[in-house]
């Protein structure tokens, strides 16, 4: 499915611009603003990882609908910091309500914030609006014409609360070692670690990720090699329109295929994002079978039109895609794989996932529909610590505007201290 020739030509513009402070352009007759902002530094040596959450972070303000979210990892000139010395694991942006007075005595018993989350059903793990990993320069994220991604609603946030933005960045730096899939696929051997961030003893059983590779822990670097400490940015450029009625919100869902909700029997969904994908067997390698296919189902709470949709997966992977619950294809998200060195095209990495862009209301699905998601890998070798994530927008049918007297209420979301 190919996006609208005007959403590309969009796109081509304001990548034109991004180093700008700010951007403007007409769409529909509505005014499209873009700012590019840069998170806190980054500051990584040799082999060493940064994993991070950065509250409050700078994010436009209002009643908005958002229209896109892109990312890069850049140096302190500005400069696109390539995959094979800075590998981008993740990046995700959550919003949150924050507590505005909270060194009020009225306040001291309240949460001093509330994570939003989006609409899918992997609350305590994918919470985020956006979010990608090293795909993030080729990957499209353009919400296409009507619809938005609606943020900054003052009437929705609880009393005493305003809406601000948090970035967790996942970078591993892998100047000087020994192994750079070993570092990036965060293999337990290479970083040394027995126990996780949280002081727990890691599994014999467990080989490889995100427990091994945490915030401040280190991969084997070559001995005798010295690199500097660098400073660096992820750097996000965010477009925008101010909030109308002309535009259609959309809600954002996130499948995992670790879920295992429906597939165990059990209601609560076990998003456990990532999994371990096994080398195969001298048989399937001499028939040219080495693929390894994951798959989960989930229900989707409400439905409506897909509008969007795009997979994230890690080096190795060869595609992803949602299907319906009578077995028909919504989307399928294949990778793109660099050729060179420079940044956007390095060799071996996944620099780009394509996109799915429907034709407005082609692609239906139902209240409670249980939709299947699949993740295919190539099995030549062992891959640890891999995700197989489908992001969907859907945009609800919409209802006719109520009468004043009629009033509703929202969700209340998780709370943290």
């Amino acid at each position: 499915m190919k996006m609208a020739g005007s959403a590309v030509l969009l796109i081509s513009l304001l990548s034109a611009v991004a180093p700008l402070p700010s951007e403007a352009l007409n769409v529909r007759g509505h005014l499209l603003k873009s700012k590019t902002f840069r998170s806190p530094p980054i500051l990584l040596g040799p082999g060493s990882v940064s994993n991070k959450y950065h509250h409050d972070v700078d994010f436009p303000r209002g009643h908005l609908a958002v229209k896109s979210f892109d990312a890069e990892v850049v140096d302190e000139n500005g400069v696109p910091v390539p995959l094979h010395e800075t590998y981008l694991h993740h990046w995700v942006a959550e919003p949150y309500y924050a507590l505005k007075n909270s060194q009020s005595p009225d306040t001291q018993n309240l949460p001093k914030g509330m994570l939003k989350r989006n609409d899918g059903v992997c609350k305590t793990t994918l919470g985020q609006y956006f979010g990608l990993g090293s795909e993030t320069r080729h990957t499209a994220t353009w919400v296409p014409d009507p619809y938005g991604i609606e943020i900054g609603n003052e009437d929705k946030a609880p009393e005493g609360y305003e809406e601000k933005w948090l970035l967790n960045i996942h970078a591993i730096d892998t100047r000087g070692v020994v192994d750079k899939p070993s570092c990036t696929e965060c293999k337990c051997d290479f970083y040394n670690v027995t126990i996780d961030e949280y002081g727990r003893t890691i599994s014999k059983n467990y080989t490889g990720g995100l427990f091994c590779c945490y915030d401040q822990t280190q991969c084997r670097v070559k001995e005798g090699f010295n690199g500097e400490v660098r400073k660096l940015f992820l750097q996000y450029t965010v477009t925008w329109l101010d909030w109308t009625d002309a535009v259609v919100p959309v809600k954002i869902y996130i499948f995992d295929v670790t879920d295992t909700a429906m597939l165990d029997g059990t209601p609560e969904h076990s998003c456990k994002v990532e999994y371990q994908v096994e080398e195969c067997s001298a048989e399937n390698r001499a028939n040219n079978e080495c693929i390894h296919t994951k798959t989960a189902r989930a229900a989707l709470p409400r439905g409506g039109d897909i509008v969007f949709s795009v997979a994230h997966q890690h080096s190795g992977g060869v595609g992803a895609s949602l299907h319906g619950q009578d077995g028909r294809l919504l989307c399928e998200s294949l990778p793109t794989y660099g050729t060179g060195k420079e940044a956007g095209n390095e060799a071996n990495y996944i620099v780009g996932m394509s996109t799915c862009y429907p034709k407005p209301g082609s692609i239906k699905v139902s209240d409670g529909e249980v939709l299947t998601i699949v993740s295919n890998y190539s099995s030549d070798r062992q891959h640890t610590g891999v995700m197989g994530l489908v992001y969907i927008l859907v945009a609800e049918p919409q209802q006719p505007t109520p009468a004043p007297s009629l009033c509703f209420s929202f969700p209340v979301p998780c709370e943290f201290h």
